[in-house]
């Protein structure tokens, strides 16, 4: 699958740092870069890594600047160049109010990718490294770190364009550190959390549990439905595609006359037309666990009531036939104490 590279541009953003007070410059290219093959690979290798990180989905506030500064790109009113520059003073007036600002390449590049428009931002590390010429001579050099990165944002600019209700249409790069990697750039785009794939996730699941019950399917039914819900879903999670209401309901079998996505739309589940797939929340189909007060457990949900026994009265949980090295372990820990 090719890229289509419209246009792209590359800024540097650069720290210093006097006392404890931190201040970012930029340093501006005077002219897009020509759209080559390696500008295209480039994009094609960044979109093949932001595809596959973990990411918050939003929507502009009303008062964004940079939505503003977009609009007018979007409409002609604005070249690219000039865009790129609002852009960067933007970004770097916000960075410089954090600790961890540092020295980086911001890149902005304006793309197509299967039929869809895309613009993407991100801040870039530049690398050092060792380089050893035709001559056999060692040089230091410096590179953009492609493939790990954390502060990055992408709009869906045909989502943008044809649906004005859209709450999906701008995904970003979820911090590693809580709150502020995040929340900064999201402050620099002015921009809100739009949908919630994890509760969209859970809306999903508590629905075909409710599906179930509400057909009075026995526990074996019950299993053998959210086994291909499951299937389902670690499928579009595995292509890096998005959960189809209407594709996972043609996958399970009508009840009562009914299918599945009748069922939630009689409901009023709210789900999303497509959903993100979220691995953590998905588990919870076919297994259960939980962990607390120095115990943690996770087992296949067809283990309930054969291997394990769960007596509620009295909170307690009887497994039969441990784990070989989990016995393994035990068996020599009551050695030593012998």
């Amino acid at each position: 699958m090719s890229i289509s590279v419209n246009q792209i541009v590359l800024h540097q953003l650069i720290k210093n740092q006097q006392d404890e007070n931190i201040r970012l410059d930029t340093r501006l290219r005077q002219h897009l870069l020509p759209v080559s093959a390696e500008a295209e690979q480039l994009m094609l290798e960044l979109h093949q890594a932001y595809q596959g990180k973990s990411k918050g989905y939003g929507i502009f506030r009303p008062q964004s600047d940079f939505a503003r500064a977009l609009n007018e790109l979007l409409e002609q009113e604005t070249d690219f160049l000039p865009f790129s520059y609002q852009t960067a003073a933007l970004l770097c007036n916000e960075l410089s109010k954090y600790a961890f600002a540092e020295t980086g390449t911001l890149i902005l590049c304006q793309y197509n990718f299967l039929a869809t428009d895309y613009l993407f931002i991100a801040l870039l590390d530049n690398r050092l490294s060792m380089l050893v010429d035709e001559n056999l001579e060692i040089h230091r050099t410096q590179y953009l770190n492609i493939a790990q990165f954390d502060i990055a944002a992408r709009i869906n600019l045909t989502d943008l364009r044809l649906n004005a209700d859209s709450n999906r249409y701008l995904t970003f790069i979820k911090g590693r550190v809580g709150r502020k990697i995040g929340d900064f750039f999201m402050d620099f785009l002015g921009a809100e959390e739009g949908l919630n794939p994890r509760l969209q996730n859970q809306c999903l699941l508590q629905a075909v549990e409710d599906y179930c019950t509400h057909n009075e399917l026995n526990q074996n039914q019950t299993r053998e439905i959210k086994k291909q819900v499951f299937d389902y879903c670690k499928g579009q999670l595995n292509n890096g595609e998005e959960i189809a209401l209407t594709e996972l309901s043609e996958e399970l079998p009508a009840l009562n006359q009914r299918t599945f996505a009748e069922f939630t739309a009689e409901q009023s589940y709210e789900l999303a037309p497509s959903i993100p797939p979220v691995a953590a929340a998905l588990k919870s189909l076919t297994k259960y666990s939980g962990s607390g007060k120095g115990i943690s457990l996770s087992f296949d949900a067809a283990l309930l009531d054969e291997r394990i026994l769960w007596d509620e009265e009295k909170d307690m949980l009887t497994i039969k036939g441990l784990p070989p090295n989990l016995k393994d372990q035990l068996r020599r820990r009551q050695k030593t104490d012998i």
